[in-house]
């Protein structure tokens, strides 16, 4: 088993974290957040600091937001990709830009190191029982490196090339679809509330229609509930359509209902809900309706 470290123990890394102790791993998790690292410290997790930890590590795993906080880890002050022995791999579990995947694999190859391209989807419901979805691609001695972690993580796994760059592409289309159904099931929702339809009726009902989606059944309940406790942030949508809308127009590609979504969550954001649950894009219906939703007061 190796000994590997995780950076980000928010509500994907810590279930991943978990998931790769349970498979005999030894973990150590870093995060900004002390109580995290101390809560997960207390499950087996192992300690010290990533400077101190980093020589001993086999993998090197970044559950973070984006990549200028990747680059911060690995290349910041304490120049992480220093410490880290000859052969260690990185795994890049963030929603990045293709061209920063491949830019990172430049990078920590000039310094020895295997990096494989490896965002995620599923969830944190997922992640703690190692059922992720993987989109990967990076060297055949990053992709052989990672396979008992890949298989700690998730059921799933799609091995999309040899390079570090197509599991991002991929990635972004993951993003653009779930983004636009979100803001696609908030729209339902609260049309639905001006109707007159109960939030409650309406996710009962469009759950056995063909216009649902898996959004609307994993959003909806957040909705009906007043329950906007942060799975998946507000912030993180603002972000990852931004990428679909900027690698969209390097590549004069037009993806309109991408950015009609990316409008609403920046609307979402703008009213302070971007620290909130995803499904907090439905508030920036509900204002502009006059409508009140569940738990308000």
């Amino acid at each position: 088993m190796s000994t590997v470290g995780l950076v980000g123990l928010g509500s994907m890394g810590f279930g991943m974290a978990q998931s790769l102790l349970r498979a005999g791993h030894s973990v150590h998790g870093f995060d900004l957040n002390p109580d995290a690292v101390a809560r997960f410290q207390a499950e087996g997790g192992g300690a010290g600091d990533l400077e101190a930890v980093a020589p001993g590590l086999d993998a090197l795993v970044l559950v973070v937001v984006n990549a200028d906080q990747m680059e911060a880890v690995l290349f910041g002050p304490d120049m992480i990709a220093e410490e880290l022995k000859p052969g260690a791999l990185v795994v890049g579990c963030a929603t990045v830009p293709p061209e920063s995947a491949r830019v990172f694999e430049d990078w920590l190859g000039d310094h020895g190191l295997l990096y494989l391209d490896a965002p995620i989807s599923g969830g944190a419901a997922k992640a703690a029982q190692g059922e992720l979805t993987m989109m990967a691609s990076g060297k055949p001695a990053a992709m052989q490196a990672a396979e008992p972690l890949l298989e700690a993580l998730a059921s799933t796994v799609f091995r999309l090339g040899d390079a570090a760059g197509p599991a991002s592409a991929m990635k972004m289309v993951n993003q653009l679809l779930a983004g636009v159904h979100i803001a696609a099931a908030a729209e339902a929702m609260t049309f639905g509330i001006s109707q007159g339809i109960e939030p409650k009726t309406c996710l009962e009902v469009i759950s056995q229609c063909a216009g649902s989606s898996w959004m609307f059944q994993n959003r909806g309940p957040h909705i009906v509930e007043g329950d906007y406790q942060p799975r998946s942030a507000v912030e993180i949508f603002v972000k990852d359509l931004g990428i679909v809308s900027d690698v969209a127009r390097d590549a004069r590609f037009a993806a309109p209902l991408a950015a009609t979504a990316l409008q609403q969550f920046l609307a979402a954001a703008g009213m302070g809900h971007g620290r909130e649950d995803d499904a907090a894009v439905a508030k920036v219906y509900a204002r502009n309706a006059g409508l009140k939703l569940p738990g308000d007061e």
